[in-house]
């Protein structure tokens, strides 16, 4: 490589603040072509499964801005992130025990009037939770209008109400 690159681009942690920003411009398109390659649903659903893909990025990409990795590894390892991503997502498409295991289940949390234990602590969610929901989502302070509540995979809850 020559010398004009080096100079532009850096190397190592000693990064003078033009480098840095020359990095972080590359790691900005990177991370747009990550993003294009991973598939809307890793940064539109937030469930879980697709936090970890933004959350194992966000870290990864931010060491080849600083210097605090070999540049051309950490997009390797970022590019081998998101194919970890999409070949999940594959077989969650083409499984349903994989998606289960993967994405988790949604969660009947209330129904019929009554709250439902067993699901609640499951789902690790209280009766408080599901009203403040209803509430937010109805407009209204009670559970008289209320079919049902369910906790879904991406940590929400539904609140489906009684048909008028």
């Amino acid at each position: 490589m020559t010398d004009a690159f080096f100079l532009l681009f850096g190397q190592g942690r000693n990064l003078d603040p033009l480098q840095m920003s020359v990095r972080s411009i590359v790691v900005f398109l990177v991370a747009l072509a990550l993003i294009r390659v991973s598939g809307r649903r890793s940064f539109g659903q937030r469930s879980p499964f697709d936090s970890v893909v933004v959350i194992l990025l966000g870290a990864t990409l931010s060491r080849a801005i600083v210097g605090a990795s070999p540049f051309v590894a950490t997009v390797v390892s970022s590019f081998a992130i998101v194919a970890c991503h999409r070949l999940l997502a594959w077989g969650c498409m083409r499984s349903r025990t994989l998606e289960r295991l993967v994405g988790g289940v949604e969660r009947e949390v209330f129904s019929n009037g009554l709250f439902h234990p067993h699901e609640m602590n499951a789902g690790l969610i209280t009766p408080t939770d599901v009203q403040e929901s209803v509430r937010q989502k109805t407009g209204a302070r009670s559970m008289e209008d209320v079919a049902a509540a369910i906790l879904e995979r991406n940590g929400e809850v539904s609140v489906i109400r009684k048909a008028p």
